[in-house]
């Protein structure tokens, strides 16, 4: 058996392994899936999954810095914003339960026709089968929350693999739903190579795939399940931000260096782009650029870090070759631009560069915001969209006219007005269009998914 080595990102010391699963394992555990969902005598009832997420929630309650230790010390997320992951996949489980109550069907109306007549018809909602569900690194709990929960939830079985780099959180997470009280057939641990996911995806035996992570991947997942089975992905994008003039920069500035250096950007939703009117820009960059310069880069272990690692050496230092290449270019560096050792990368300010650099076309998923200079906002909307991705974007205005004409032309899942674009909160809607992602994320959103009409009609 191959064991996985997890290392701290940004001393690169052992802090704990998983072994891995080959094949045969998950197979197993997958036909176990398949055998329980199709036992419907098996299946939990509703009363039991609540009492199962509600000890799930005082577990984690009592274990919660516990937690945000794991993450901060697998992920390099700085415990600060650990311990809000910790809160957030919290609250995820108890939607899950405030959800619970509203997943229903409804009736169909007959009667208004001649064939129609004397029929009385309603909709209820099962779970779909077993969920197979592949994680990313950069919200190593809270991710799991809401892949697995919600499977839980609706009473899917559910195998779940996360990401090599992170898999203790998620280790963690699963034994504290087996301590809850949940049967371990229902939720299973599946860390394995890519080949063995892949084997998984396209088991017809699988009825829906949860992907997030890049979109290499998950697009090339999705081209391997079988016939049938239903998924959603959700990759990253390069958030854009439209600025409009004469608004108050030291609150946009204060939020814009939360959205775009949080987690050092490896988030999916990191502001990337930040369109600024011409006599404007300059003046935003250098304020985002002074406020990036203070935040302080270590350990995320360490109390006092709010920059942490990137997730491995190699991507910091693909950062600093898109961002080496964007100066050559002609960006002009406000700030940053240079590694700390080999894990971590300074928050970076580029100004103006090149529309076609890596920094301006790819996610940079790094700490690196980059600032232009436009004239006519229309240029700023056309840049903003040109691109084959979309998630969230934003736009800073103290004009409604102009929040609403940006909402109109920005081609987004989602529109922040005067708020930075990763902004979330768990319950909403949260999906990437056009290579960003297919389908839609969000706990309620999730749920329903994971779950499939079944029509009753009844001659009266």
């Amino acid at each position: 058996m191959k064991t996985l080595e997890v290392v701290n990102p940004f001393d690169l010391k052992s802090i704990g392994s998983v072994t891995l699963c080959d094949w045969d394992i998950a197979d197993r555990y997958l036909k176990i899936s398949d055998d329980l969902f199709r036992n419907r005598k098996s299946w939990l009832s509703i009363e039991e999954r609540i009492r199962i997420l509600k000890k799930v929630v005082q577990i984690m309650l009592g274990r919660s810095e516990q937690l945000a230790f794991l993450i901060a010390n697998e992920g390099g997320k700085p415990l600060i914003d650990a311990r809000v992951e910790v809160a957030r996949a919290i609250d995820g489980v108890e939607i899950c339960i405030k959800e619970l109550s509203h997943a229903v069907g409804e009736e169909i109306p007959m009667g208004l026709t001649t064939a129609s007549a004397h029929k009385l018809a309603f909709t209820i909602r099962e779970p779909i089968g077993p969920v197979l569900a592949i994680s990313a690194f950069n919200h190593p709990l809270n991710l799991i929350i809401h892949q697995v929960m919600p499977a839980v939830a609706v009473g899917c079985p559910v195998l779940v693999k996360p990401a090599d780099d992170t898999p203790l959180s998620c280790e963690a997470l699963v034994n504290i739903l087996y301590e809850a009280g949940l049967p371990k057939e229902w939720c299973s641990f599946v860390p394995c190579e890519l080949k063995v996911a892949e084997q998984l995806v396209a088991d017809p035996r699988i009825a829906f795939l949860t992907f997030i992570g890049s979109a290499k991947v998950g697009w090339m997942l999705r081209s391997k399940i079988a016939p049938g089975v239903r998924c959603a992905l959700e990759h990253g994008g390069c958030a854009p931000v439209i600025v409009d003039t004469n608004i108050d920069t030291a609150t946009m500035v204060q939020k814009l260096v939360k959205g775009g250096f949080y987690h050092s950007g490896q988030v999916c939703v990191s502001v990337q782009r930040v369109y600024a009117p011409k006599n404007d820009a300059k003046n935003i960059a250098d304020q985002i650029a002074k406020s990036a310069s203070k935040l302080v880069v270590g350990n995320a272990i360490d109390e006092k870090t709010e920059c942490g690692p990137l997730i491995r050496p190699r991507e910091v230092d693909r950062v600093s070759q898109w961002v080496d290449e964007a100066i050559a270019e002609g960006g002009q560096l406000m700030c940053g631009g240079e590694k700390v050792g080999q894990t971590c990368y300074t928050p970076t300010v580029i100004l103006n560069p090149a529309s076609n650099s890596k920094v301006s076309t790819q996610e940079i998923f790094g700490p690196v915001v980059c600032v232009y200079s436009y004239e006519d906002v229309e240029e700023a909307f056309a840049a903003a969209n040109k691109l084959p991705f979309a998630f969230q974007s934003a736009v800073f205005t103290n004009r409604i006219d102009f929040g609403f004409r940006a909402i109109q032309s920005l081609d987004a899942s989602a529109v922040m007005v005067n708020e930075h674009t990763a902004f979330r909160v768990d319950w909403m809607p949260f999906a990437g269009r056009k290579q960003s992602g297919y389908g839609v994320g969000g706990i309620p959103y999730t749920m329903r998914d994971m779950t499939q009409d079944k029509m009753i009609v009844f001659s009266v």
